[in-house]
């Protein structure tokens, strides 16, 4: 059993030829210059337009990405979709993606930046006009789409583990927060804008928790920020075991760093290191080791090429791109499963200001 990991494909959902669709962008900052873009440079996706409220910045990208049009506004933007048969690639900040979809024709596709709104309020709403608009869309939790993570989840699915009894992320990192001047802007920073990810993943592994026990806090010398560590506890009933321990503080250098997943289960246990994370922004290379106690030959490394950056967002796209070529495809990143991500999130803050709480999908 353990030989067929050989025949297993790691890499992100790539669309054939005849399902690839032209892009537009609306919302072209940091994050599209670090990861969509040279993404789709590398899935050979088209990026034929783009819009942002900053010309200066939308005509630097074009330039640097070699993308044909440069829309002077966001209306500009959508005719040029519609007229090419575009999907929308939606990348603004949270509170301001209610905006952008009233723009966005009905029966369109587009994928949107995470998170989904500042809170659950924003995501519910942004949810009912996705559906009032009949639009095939869906947000950016591209950690699932990570070669490590597809690797992880084939394992734990083909039985290799056994029955899962613990999932773990624990991150011990120095995050330079200032690389994202809005994130002192907003009220919700650490859950919504970084362990949403983890949140979502441990969602995409073991299902739904029926309640969070959370803490999110601040740190003396980031009191611009409003949180930037947090403890988390997913609840999974007696026998699973499911938390994520985020602290960004960690300023002493990088011997004791660490930011890892492990999923233990009571046939075998994975654990990966998740390197990106590790003297940021430089990265170090991640590492996937796993243990399989029938074979009995210990802890192995697992060779998965590719990253969470960029080359999960190649996956998110495509999935998307699959999902308009074939209604029946099966989208993971669809926004009906990303909205009960927000449950749990909103369920977190609400925890760490009032106590354990149990997670409202309804």
């Amino acid at each position: 059993m353990v030989d067929s990991l050989d025949e297993m494909k790691f890499c992100p959902v790539h669309p054939t030829e005849e399902e690839k669709r032209p892009i537009v962008s609306i919302g072209a900052g940091g994050i599209v210059n670090d990861c969509h873009y040279p993404a789709y440079k590398l899935a050979g996706y088209s990026v034929i337009g783009l819009f942002d409220l900053k010309p200066e910045r939308a005509q630097m990208m074009a330039e640097k990405f070699g993308v044909p049009t440069v829309c002077p506004t966001i209306d500009d933007a959508v005719k040029l979709a519609q007229d090419n048969g575009a999907i929308f690639d939606i990348a603004v900040p949270a509170s301001r993606i209610p905006s952008v979809l009233e723009h966005i024709p009905d029966g369109s596709a587009t994928l949107i930046q995470k998170p989904m709104g500042e809170n659950i309020q924003q995501a519910r709403k942004i949810l009912d006009m996705v559906h009032e608009k009949h639009l095939t869309a869906g947000i950016n939790f591209q950690l699932r789409d990570a070669p490590y993570i597809i690797a992880a989840k084939q394992m734990v699915d083909k039985g290799l583990l056994g029955t899962i009894v613990d999932m773990e992320v624990r991150e011990t990192v120095f995050t330079p927060w200032n690389l994202w001047d809005f994130l002192y802007k907003v009220d919700r920073m650490e859950i919504n804008y970084h362990s949403i990810h983890w949140v979502d993943m441990i969602r995409y592994f073991l299902g739904d928790p029926t309640g969070v026990w959370c803490k999110t806090m601040k740190h003396p010398e980031m009191d611009g920020l409003a949180q930037v560590k947090s403890n988390i506890i997913m609840d999974y009933g007696d026998y699973l075991r499911a938390g994520i321990i985020s602290n960004h503080n960690h300023k002493y250098g990088l011997d004791e760093q660490e930011c890892f997943i492990k999923i233990e289960g009571t046939k075998g246990c994975i654990k990966v290191t998740t390197g990106v994370y590790l003297d940021y922004p430089k990265g170090k290379p991640d590492v996937f080791k796993y243990n399989l106690l029938e074979d009995g030959k210990g802890w192995r490394t697992l060779d998965v090429h590719g990253s969470w950056f960029p080359e999960a967002f190649v996956g998110t796209m495509g999935g998307l791109m699959k999902k308009v070529a074939d209604p029946n495809y099966h989208y993971i990143n669809n926004i009906d499963d990303a909205y009960k991500t927000m449950c749990v999130c909103e369920a977190c803050y609400e925890s760490s200001a009032h106590g354990e709480t149990p997670v409202e999908y309804e």
